[in-house]
């Protein structure tokens, strides 16, 4: 326990955040055609100017590190400052006032691969959490592959052992900021005689070592923020493993239960973000269809949409709060926003018309093209739809498992939909 009291600690963020940055301008009410019309779900921008703004983000989590302001509710002994989550959900409230770096840089890193090593990591891999946290490594998640997407569990990417090391050969794709990351978590098949479930097992791998290529993947959107990953006899140390051998599902499920919690509890699962209720109001009312019936009774729903989903994730959010484990509900967030997400962008185009597809010039109609073309990716990002309704009616709501097709049946070799 701390004798630290919640105020006295915030007036110590305070006076960090005085001395360091300055507060952000008062929010002004919303002006159709005034300001930045970008509304992109991810950023486009060159890989020079990432570049720029890493660095930025990196010099700015470094000053949070001399502060002890930067792993507030991480364990002492790991190199955190031990105070309850109470406090660091305080900090990231009054940062939120201030003009610092962006910081999506790290979301991967810090939401999910960080809680993993945590959790499954050894005194070595432990020692890396820190210098996440400060901002000196950069994390990345390395799981889906060409033929094993949502069915993680079907992987092929390999590590075999040789004496205290892995090596790993093969092939991870759609890898969030794998170009700029140092070390990824990556899940590798340890055992092919073994159920598919059965024989994976979860490593820290260096991204700098040799035999990692990563190449960039252009998206619908123009932009470059995924990967894909080759490795080509990468060396592993043992030590470097994450949890047992052989059981890397597990592993992988601590960090995927992390990553539906921090896609669907996110802004944008939570409000309406870039999107926002004032955003579409003025959108309608430029465009003279603010009486339309139809319009009007659409953006009720996808406002109700909204708000219902920052209930819920507000009640997940105190469920692991108290059990401190993430649960198979947090599916249900992340589901929640891209259904949410689907509806904004159906609604832009309705309002829009042929004008989200001609780029006239003028001020927001075609730069909802980014959203909506990025949209669809997010309902492949942490899970596909399909796999997280399964997982809602198998493990949250008790339903009967999705019925297989038995080896031995002459239907087995018919494509399933």
């Amino acid at each position: 326990m701390t004798n630290l009291t919640l105020d006295e600690f915030k007036a110590e963020a305070v006076a960090f955040l005085d001395a360091t940055a300055k507060l952000k301008p008062a929010a002004t009410e919303f002006v159709w055609g005034q300001g930045d019309d970008d509304v992109a779900l991810f950023e486009e921008i060159s890989r020079d100017e990432e570049a720029r703004l890493l660095v930025a983000a990196k010099a700015w989590l470094g000053r949070r590190a001399e502060a002890n302001l930067h792993w507030i509710n991480g364990p002492v002994e790991m190199g955190g400052r031990g105070l309850p989550t109470a406090y660091a959900n305080a900090y990231r409230s009054l940062e939120s006032r201030y003009d610092v770096p962006k910081q999506g840089f790290f979301g991967i890193g810090l939401g999910m691969v960080a809680p993993t090593i945590q959790a499954h990591g050894t005194p070595e891999t432990h020692a890396y959490l820190p210098k996440m946290w400060s901002g000196e490594l950069v994390g990345c998640q390395l799981f889906s592959e060409p033929g094993a997407g949502s069915d993680l569990a079907g992987l092929t990417c390999k590590a075999e052992r040789d004496g205290d090391e892995w090596i790993v050969t093969g092939q991870k794709v759609w890898t969030s900021g794998a170009h700029y990351a140092d070390i990824g978590e990556i899940i590798c098949r340890t055992d092919p005689e073994l159920p598919k479930h059965k024989g994976l097992t979860g490593f820290v791998v260096d991204m700098h070592a040799p035999g990692v290529e990563v190449r960039p993947l252009r998206q619908m959107t123009g932009g470059a923020a995924f990967n894909e990953v080759f490795f080509d006899e990468v060396r592993v140390p043992d030590h470097h493993r994450l949890g047992d051998v052989n059981q890397g599902w597990t592993v992988a499920l601590t960090t995927l239960m992390n990553e539906r919690a921090s896609i669907g509890g996110g802004g944008g699962g939570g409000g309406m973000g870039l999107a926002s209720a004032s955003r579409l109001i003025e959108m309608m009312r430029h465009f003279g269809v603010s009486q339309d019936p139809v319009l009007r009774n659409e953006l009720a729903q996808l406002y109700t949409g909204f708000q219902v989903a920052k209930f819920t994730n507000q009640r997940a959010a105190e469920k692991l709060k108290a059990t401190g484990v993430p649960g198979p509900e947090l599916s249900l967030g992340k589901l929640m926003l891209t259904n949410n997400l689907t509806a904004t962008a159906e609604f832009v185009a309705k309002v829009l018309g042929p004008r989200l597809i001609a780029d006239s010039g003028e001020w927001g109609t075609y730069a909802w093209t980014t959203f909506v073309c990025g949209a669809p990716g997010m309902r492949i990002a942490g899970g596909s739809d399909e796999t997280l309704r399964n997982i809602i009616s198998e493990r949250v709501l008790g339903l009967p498992k999705e019925p297989g097709i038995d080896s031995k049946s002459p239907f087995k070799d018919l494509p399933r939909s």
